[in-house]
């Protein structure tokens, strides 16, 4: 039998996630549940919390935080918001995020699940998919963040006319999210099933892409967006 490989608790993180609680919100809910992410709504001030008023890009799944940091720094009139529901990972991008004093970047702690409880209806610009799990396993399809149960949070929170950009190494996935993507009510444009081969401009790379591209691994990426117009 494989052994699944678990990432080791940090030394003090409940000491180190407290040092970037101006920047992190944490929430305190840890299961799967699409129903009770829609009981009560806890919406967060952003202007308030980013003390702007600014277009808003979401990364879902930021990892390390190499991506939201080195984007928001090349975007100073966006404010950026990342999420990742591991705190051993998460407090690395805070604390990056922290040290370049990068000021137009905050951080939720929460599931996928969530997001529609903690966001406001039609307040995202963008949202960026960056080397998702794929859940290769059919048993765990409902699990990947372009099944079209999350497609349907996200209609929600997106504004109208706005964008999901999506990358990922995984092709099954990505034919897989094309589908969800199309039978959801999405259109899509600039789909690129060689990224780097391609003469796309712009590209951040994550910290998956480096280790794919120096490998040779071909980079898939769609931009998603809703065709129709938003019911209100």
């Amino acid at each position: 039998m494989k052994k699944i490989m678990r990432m080791r608790k940090k030394k003090n993180l409940e000491g180190r996630l407290l040092e970037v609680s101006d920047i992190l919100f944490i929430s305190d809910i840890e299961d799967r549940n699409f129903a009770t992410a829609k009981e009560k709504k806890e919406y967060l001030d952003l202007d308030e919390w980013f003390g702007r008023s600014a277009p808003l890009y979401l990364e879902i799944g930021c990892g390390k935080g190499k991506f939201s940091c080195e984007a928001a720094k090349q975007n100073p009139d966006i404010n950026f918001l990342a999420v990742e529901k591991s705190g051993n990972v998460i407090v690395e991008a805070c604390e990056t995020a922290k040290r370049e004093e990068i000021s137009n970047l905050r951080f939720i702690k929460c599931g996928a699940e969530y997001l529609e409880k903690y966001l406001r209806d039609n307040s995202v610009d963008r949202i960026f998919l960056n080397f998702s799990c794929p859940f290769p396993k059919a048993a765990y399809a409902s699990h990947r963040l372009t099944h079209k149960n999350f497609l349907e949070i996200y209609k929600r929170i997106l504004k109208q006319g706005a964008e999901i950009h999506q990358k990922t190494d995984n092709m099954h996935f990505f034919e897989f999210s094309l589908e969800q993507f199309s039978c959801s009510g999405f259109a899509l444009k600039n789909i690129s099933l060689d990224l780097h081969a391609s003469d796309f401009e712009g590209n951040i790379m994550t910290e998956y892409e480096t280790k794919f591209v120096s490998h040779g691994f071909p980079i898939y990426r769609l931009e998603a967006y809703l065709a129709e117009e938003k019911d209100d």
